[in-house]
């Protein structure tokens, strides 16, 4: 008789290809079978029994077959894998449950009108009004603190030294730190004693919002910064380049693709803070289009409202968190064209 691939791999010391399959497959079925026994089976705790029971037949599959080094890489292939996969879930059913109750009122009409004339459990109205103002509070807010970063970072990275780098560096740590309540404070006081106790806008609510997005900011920023060879400065510093502009032409070319992610990661965390702007910029039924006068609607803040009203309220505020995470997608899609289009060709 001849004898087939797989038996011929497994005298070579060798487990076929299909292997772990079947044990993932033999591992999910003995699971299911044990909580029949035992308790009632659900889908989860199926797959948490069935995991670990994978994990440790694959293991003694291969340390009797392939040897104790193969089988430890297959327990870290298997541990890790298991790891990113629990990680996923709550993402995955964050995003299948925005997707799904927020679809029920989401439309065209709900992006293009606000709450003008709305009250009590009518389905009609929409989000433009906090869209306008969330798109106005966070675009403030990263005016003030992209550049304030940016340039705190190369000073870090490329002047800074001594007690002056060292002493802003724990700042930015401890205001990394910053609950959003505290920022939201912040901006309320100063605004508070510099205009009145009655003033509420768009800029008192992005200067909170920069307060939080600055550290971020600075800390993403001087990491890539560290990441660019010091053989560029160092060749363009001996072309006759001077310091100044090696570090617009060669290291922020180079780090470009970095600072944009870093600066993305510092919007979407402060676009969905809800907190510093019930403090600072309140919530309005209509558009308002003065950054620099009047209360102002926003996308977390109106979730917010919209929840704590119930009924239909509750629908208005899953389409809403819907239009958020829209928004935060188009961002990131929009910064990694940014990126690769400035970024240097051999990092395209």
């Amino acid at each position: 008789m001849t004898a087939t691939t797989s038996d011929l791999a497994t005298r070579a010391g060798k487990l076929p290809r299909w292997a772990p399959w079947a044990m993932l497959a033999g591992s999910v079925a003995v699971a299911w079978f044990l909580l029949v026994l035992l308790a009632q089976p659900t889908p989860v705790s199926v797959v948490l029994l069935g995991g670990i029971i994978f994990v440790v037949v694959n293991w003694a599959a291969y340390r009797s077959v392939e040897g104790q080094r193969v089988a430890k890489d297959r327990l870290a292939t298997s541990i890790v894998t298991g790891a990113f996969i629990i990680a996923m879930v709550p993402l995955v059913s964050l995003v299948w449950s925005v997707l799904e109750r927020g679809s029920r009122l989401f439309s065209w009409e709900f992006l293009t009108t606000d709450m003008t004339g709305i009250f009590g459990d009518m389905t009609e109205g929409g989000a433009l009004h906090a869209i306008v103002g969330t798109l106005w509070v966070t675009g403030l807010a990263a005016l003030i603190s992209i550049p304030l970063g940016i340039f705190t970072a190369i000073y870090l990275v490329e002047y800074g030294r001594g007690k002056l780098a060292r002493a802003i560096t724990i700042l930015v740590d401890v205001m990394t730190g910053i609950p959003s309540i505290v920022a939201g404070l912040f901006a309320f006081a100063l605004f508070a004693i510099l205009l009145g106790p009655a003033y509420r806008s768009a800029l008192m609510g992005a200067v909170a919002l920069a307060v939080l997005m600055t550290p971020v900011v600075v800390r993403s920023v001087e990491e890539m910064l560290r990441l660019v060879p010091n053989e560029l400065r160092e060749a363009s510093y001996a072309l006759g380049v001077p310091k100044w502009m090696t570090i617009i032409k060669v290291v922020l070319r180079t780090a470009i693709a970095g600072i944009t992610t870093g600066v993305m990661i510092a919007i979407a965390r402060v676009i969905g803070e809800t907190a510093p702007l019930l403090l600072t910029v309140g919530i309005i039924a209509t558009v308002n289009n003065d950054p620099l006068e009047g209360r102002m609607a926003t996308l977390p803040v109106f979730a917010y409202r919209q929840f704590s009203q119930g009924g239909v309220g509750i629908d208005r505020a899953w389409a809403t968190a819907l239009t958020l995470i829209i928004i935060v997608m188009l961002l990131n899609l929009g910064a990694r064209l940014v990126s690769r289009y400035f970024s240097p060709k051999g990092e395209r």
